[in-house]
């Protein structure tokens, strides 16, 4: 029985989050309605909730439902769906294009150009749409993929974190028997690390600090680099006989980033970064070096067409979701949820709500 109305972790103002109860949404059609079962937090949730993405119209009104990286169940099914039915376990992406745009055509639905234009069929869920911090809400089915039997709700609930790891693994490729460096053991690095090691890499780097940097070892990092305590670059090329590493994943957004990736890299290598950056004047490395060495630059946005691959991983043991939630918490304590993830308190990593849950902490 589905009911009329259900709890919503909602945003009412900049830093202002409050339990309500509002409409169950309805499916529209080529929609299915959800029961939400998990729902990570992710790094811009904060920033959007504090007002940090306003300009990109994020969220787009008051009061504002955030959350994108979820997973549920199928519960009812809008017009003309097919392929899914009631009872389907999935998890969501958070973008969906238009479909008709020329990027959409391509593929490249991330890059909509009809972003932000809810009466083109484009959805951008928790950030221009309606998000997951609540019990129950409408998908686009281009936006929800099924979860393997083998894989929990909860750790289900990282897909997208793990999918925009890959797709910007993607950009650059992994040398089969090569050497890779990542930069920021958060969520999406420690995916990323594990990723490139179950794709093909001999060695794999971690740069990062404290409690993140110790579970990348844990979890399969071949060498850890501790920039409090060493330099980067000077540590890479002696790992590498001076030669550099093949390709880099940058996730960290540190000022000196991008100069220390450049600085590491082989002649002919390749660097990703998946970060946003905080200061708006990071300088990119003198491009002579591009030149010379003839190295790749790329910037990889979300997650799209690879879903499907990244839960193969998921289900395969590849991507290991238990190392990386920390803690869960039930709906009704997001704001300590938040407080926990946004200041990394308790060793956490990855944050976790399950709306059906009634207690909550540390795993």
């Amino acid at each position: 029985m589905i009911p009329k109305t259900m709890k919503a972790s909602q945003l009412i103002a900049y830093n202002k989050i409050e339990m309500r109860e509002v409409p169950v949404p309805q499916p529209g059609a080529g929609e299915v309605l959800c029961k939400i079962k998990a729902i990570a937090i992710c790094g811009s949730d904060p920033e959007i909730i504090n007002g940090h993405h306003s300009k990109k119209g994020w969220p787009p009104r008051f009061p504002f439902t955030v959350g994108h990286e979820w997973s549920g169940e199928v519960v009812a099914l809008g017009d003309g769906v097919t392929g899914f039915a009631v009872g389907d376990r999935v998890a969501g992406e958070a973008h969906k294009g238009c479909g008709s745009c020329a990027n959409c055509l391509k593929g490249r639905y991330t890059l909509c150009l009809n972003y932000g234009k809810p009466e083109t069929g484009h959805r951008h869920y928790g950030m221009a749409s309606p998000g997951a911090n609540c019990e129950y809400n409408a998908y686009a089915t281009k936006a929800i993929h099924k979860i393997p039997d083998n894989l929990s709700f909860t750790h289900a609930a990282l897909l997208d974190t793990a999918g925009v790891a890959l797709h910007g693994i993607e950009m650059i490729g992994v040398t089969p028997g090569g050497t890779v460096a990542i930069w920021g053991p958060g969520p999406i690095g420690l995916c990323s690390m594990q990723m490139m090691k179950g794709m093909g890499a001999a060695k794999v780097i971690m740069v990062g600090r404290r409690h993140r940097l110790k579970v990348a070892g844990e979890i399969g990092a071949d060498y850890l680099i501790d920039y409090e305590k060493e330099d980067p670059v000077k540590r890479i090329l002696e790992i590498t006989g001076g030669l550099g590493v093949d390709e880099i994943q940058e996730c960290c957004g540190a000022d000196i980033a991008l100069d220390q990736c450049v600085a590491s890299i082989c002649k002919g290598g390749k660097i990703n970064s998946v970060a946003f950056y905080k200061d708006a004047q990071v300088k990119v490395p003198p491009f002579t070096q591009f030149v010379m060495n003839e190295l790749t630059l790329t910037g990889s946005r979300a997650n799209p067409n690879v879903s499907e691959k990244a839960l193969r991983m998921f289900a395969a043991g590849i991507v290991k979701g238990e190392k990386m939630v920390t803690h869960t918490f039930p709906l009704e304590s997001y704001n300590e949820a938040l407080d926990i993830f946004s200041n990394k308190k308790d060793g956490a990593i990855k944050v976790v709500i399950l709306p059906e849950s009634t207690t909550g902490g540390k795993l």
